[in-house]
C-alpha cells in the first residue's frame, strides 16, 4: 500500500448501497471504486490492485462466492482483504462467507460507525502482516 490514501473496491448490484457505502468511505479519505458485478470487477482488478473489496454475496453474473473463489484462486488478489456486505444476517450464510474467504462480515442495513470500523481493522491488520513479512524477509536476506 504505497499511495497515500487506501484503494477500495465496492463489488453491489444494488447501486443506491453502493453509492451510500462508497460516499460514507470517501468523506473518510478512501478511494473507492464501484462494480455492479464480478465482472466489471475483474475488470477494475487488472487496471488496478485495492486494498480492500467490499463484496456483496448475491451478485449477478459468476455470483459472489464464485467470485470468492476467484479472488483466492489468483496470485495478485489472493491477499486482498475481504469484507462481505449483505442483507443476509442468517447464521449458515455468515459461516458460508467466512469459509469462502471473506475476513468480515456486515449486514446492511448497517451503521455507518461499524463500517468505519471494519474497514479500518481490515486495513490495519493487512499493513501489519505486510510489515511483519518484510521484516521477515530482511531477517533472511541479512542470514
Amino acid at each position: 500500500m504505497s499511495h497515500q490514501n487506501p484503494r477500495l473496491l465496492i463489488v453491489e448490484e444494488e447501486t443506491t448501497l453502493a453509492e451510500v457505502t462508497a460516499f460514507r468511505l470517501e468523506l473518510l479519505g478512501f478511494e473507492v471504486h464501484c462494480a455492479s458485478s464480478p465482472e466489471a470487477a475483474q475488470a477494475l482488478l487488472k487496471q488496478q490492485t485495492p486494498d480492500l473489496l467490499i463484496i456483496n454475496l448475491k451478485l449477478p453474473g459468476m455470483g459472489g462466492f464464485a467470485f470468492l473463489d476467484f479472488l483466492a484462486g489468483d496470485k495478485a488478489t489472493t491477499d486482498i482483504p475481504r469484507l462481505a456486505l449483505s442483507f443476509d444476517a442468517d447464521l449458515d450464510q455468515v459461516q458460508k462467507a467466512f469459509q469462502a474467504g471473506v475476513h468480515d462480515y456486515l449486514v446492511a442495513p448497517y451503521d455507518p460507525v461499524v463500517l468505519e470500523t471494519k474497514v479500518t481493522r481490515l486495513l490495519d491488520e493487512r499493513r501489519a502482516a505486510s510489515a511483519q513479512e518484510a521484516t521477515e524477509k530482511n531477517r533472511l536476506v541479512k542470514a
